[in-house]
């Protein structure tokens, strides 16, 4: 099959492979090469498919760039703003999430090793990488993305890789009322809440919109108050003029510079806050909020995942426990009953739209606390 004839990924896939072993070549004997990446690939490009057109050579010359510095078949699909995540269950499957629903696409990785190619190349800019010995990852890209890989052995059926955007763009209460989440009746109850310096727990499962909810919410936030946010992916963008953003961090290969969330709970407490927003409560953290907003630090913003609003205050609870300080559940109880005063609860509806369904007054109730439903969809 001739040059003309070749289909253009095939065609670029080929001299990708004499363009590495030209340089592992040079690298072995000792030469630098002193021609950028793209002018390298523009040449072979030249040299190799003199035959096509023009148009058909930037195409190969994109297509070798692509799976060399980029992020291979996916680049199309981050260039989709409507795709809100991408997951990737091995070579051969890749599916996106636009507008709430999961969908299967057409793109595929060429083999196993292209798809951790394409790992490695999100991952090393990072300071990350998946081996053996370390298969699992979670990082963050430079636009806020999240990003997961899991590799084999512990991933069956290949690499499984996700990356959930998230734009630059927040939307703001009002923009939230406009899109269903909120009501206005609701969007001034909550308003009220966040400038009466009542904790807000915000509750729902995975991709129900608890941090989207709790970025609109932070605007009630008074300019002149400091706040400090703390996640272990730094997602929430406040227009506040004085705040101080904390991020999580994992342990290296070798298991050593991890912070967690709890070490950064600690330190913010230390930083003169009048705000504390944490992300999401997902561990042992959970006592040290307890503690915090038993102590002073009213008026704290955070999220958990739960199935109610009574589902998140038992949540709570069984998070404090997992510090293993030897509290009495009926302490942890009364530090729940006291510093939180506000559950909002969200669901993701079956057309992928997210929405408040039920808001919740915590209140002394027989044998410990309850929830007083305030409003309800």
């Amino acid at each position: 099959m001739g040059v003309v004839d070749r289909h253009p990924e095939s065609l670029a896939a080929d001299l990708r492979r004499r363009l590495l072993e030209r340089r592992r070549a040079e690298a072995a004997a000792g030469h630098q090469s002193g021609e950028g990446l793209e002018s390298a690939v523009a040449e072979l490009v030249d040299d190799h498919a003199a035959a096509l057109s023009e148009a058909r050579r930037q195409q190969v010359r994109e297509l070798i760039l692509r799976d060399t510095v980029g992020l291979g078949p996916l680049e199309e699909l981050l260039a989709d703003p409507a795709v809100e995540e991408v997951m990737v269950n091995g070579p051969e499957n890749v599916y996106v999430e636009r507008g709430g629903h999961i969908e299967r696409t057409e793109i595929r990785f060429g083999s196993e090793r292209a798809l951790r190619d394409a790992v490695e190349r999100i991952l090393a800019p990072l300071g990350r990488r998946v081996d053996e010995l370390s298969p699992m990852a979670d990082a963050r890209l430079g636009d806020g993305s999240r990003v997961n890989v899991i590799i084999p052995p512990l991933a069956v059926d290949g690499p499984a890789l996700s990356i959930r955007r998230f734009t630059a763009a927040r939307p703001d209460p009002d923009e939230l009322v406009a899109s269903g989440t909120l009501t206005p009746e609701l969007r001034d109850l909550l308003a009220a809440s966040v400038r009466e310096w009542r904790s807000v727990l915000i509750s729902g499962g995975t991709g129900s919109g608890k941090t989207t909810l709790l970025n609109a919410l932070s605007s009630y936030i008074d300019p002149a108050e400091r706040v400090v946010t703390i996640e272990d992916a730094a997602e929430l963008r406040l227009r506040q003029p004085h705040v101080v953003r904390l991020e999580s961090r994992p342990a290296s290969v070798e298991g050593r510079g991890e912070v967690t969330i709890r070490d950064l709970l600690r330190n913010a407490l230390r930083m003169r806050p009048d705000r504390i927003v944490i992300g999401e409560v997902r561990g042992a953290e959970a006592l040290d909020l307890l503690t915090a907003l038993n102590t002073g630090h009213d008026g704290a913003l955070s999220t958990v995942h739960a199935n109610s609003p009574e589902d998140a205050l038992s949540r709570i609870q069984t998070l404090a426990l997992m510090a293993g300080v030897g509290l009495p559940h009926d302490a942890i109880r009364q530090q729940v009953g006291r510093g939180i005063q506000v559950v909002v609860h969200l669901a993701r509806a079956a057309d992928g739209a997210r929405r408040v369904v039920a808001v919740g007054e915590v209140v002394p109730a027989a044998g410990g606390i309850g929830v007083r439903e305030v409003w309800a969809r």
